[in-house]
């Protein structure tokens, strides 16, 4: 949606507070969704609910704004975890392609990484909605309230709960730019090299790895358990590819991760979890479906 009309003037109110807060209305339907394709019909039924507003009773546009993206998400997300019970394998969130910038904002790229994003999957939705809302976004709790439609008293609760659960599974210590760049540069060394002893030194022991192929691509069926199951299949996977495989660094979900194209088609987008200088935790997503906003970058913002 354009910010301004085709003949010059200014957009009317309405759009014009539409696209001023587009951006960080998309970050809030794709942190509580896990898919930028579903975020961004949320942000369509948004708009048209938003466009019958009269904006005389509207006091904060952009709380009101929040609001329904948050109750659309809402709707959406119950609708996509009965979905999910029957999706082919593990199920990964949409990676983003992000840019570098991102990465300097600590707070954002935290919320958008692969790593947190599968954490905020262990919420029920109203508690992922709380969380979301409370944690990341720092909305008071009568505004959440009215989003979620629970009482203010009821919303500290779930607050207080989903904070416990997700504090319980977040990576463990921060991570630097730099640290993750490093990481990352020296996984695609190992992975390229068939380095296996490389690989172990990278990887916890009780690293786990995933892939969604959503059933359109091969893609393991169950997580893989384990410094040495995992460096061996990776290093087995290279190299049955063979010369027609060329892995790239990028800038997903606000984290350095790996592409990996074949014949120059992206094939696979592989992100990783640190926790304390140990990689503990590795997504690969294949299926097709899910990597159509690899090939631009998309803006997100608090």
């Amino acid at each position: 949606m354009s910010s301004e009309s085709d003949d010059g003037r200014r957009p009317d109110p309405a759009t014009e507070a539409f696209v001023a807060h587009r951006n960080l209305l998309f970050t809030v339907a794709y942190e509580m969704l896990g898919s930028a394709v579903d975020a961004e019909d949320v942000l369509q039924e948004t708009w048209l609910r938003w466009a019958g507003v009269d904006l005389a009773t509207v006091r904060d546009h952009r709380a009101y704004l929040v609001r329904i993206t948050t109750r659309q998400a809402l709707g959406r997300l119950r609708t996509l975890s009965r979905r999910r019970e029957s999706y082919v394998g593990p199920w990964l969130p949409e990676p983003l392609l992000t840019s570098p910038d991102v990465a300097e904002q600590v707070e954002l790229a935290d919320s958008i990484s692969m790593a947190m994003m599968m954490v905020l999957e262990t919420l029920a939705p109203t508690e992922r909605a709380v969380f979301v809302l409370r944690e990341v976004f720092d909305l008071g709790y009568e505004e959440i309230a009215g989003a979620v439609d629970k009482t203010p008293v009821a919303v500290r609760q779930i607050a207080h709960r989903a904070r416990a659960h997700v504090a319980a599974r977040r990576p463990r210590g921060t991570v630097s730019p730099e640290q993750a760049r490093t990481a990352i540069a020296a996984f695609q060394r190992a992975v390229e090299t068939g380095d296996l002893q490389g690989l172990l030194d990278l990887l916890a022991p009780d690293v786990v790895a995933l892939s969604d192929g959503g059933g359109i691509k091969q893609a393991m069926p169950r997580p893989t358990v384990g410094a040495e199951p995992v460096a061996r299949l990776l290093t087995a996977g290279v190299a049955l590819w063979g010369p027609v495989v060329t892995t790239e660094p990028a800038q997903v979900n606000g984290h350095p991760a790996l592409v990996l194209r074949i014949d120059g088609e992206i094939d696979l987008v592989v992100a990783m979890r640190l926790d304390e200088g140990l990689i503990t935790g590795i997504y690969s997503v294949r299926n097709p479906e899910k990597l159509t906003y690899m090939t631009r970058e998309t803006t997100v913002s608090l």
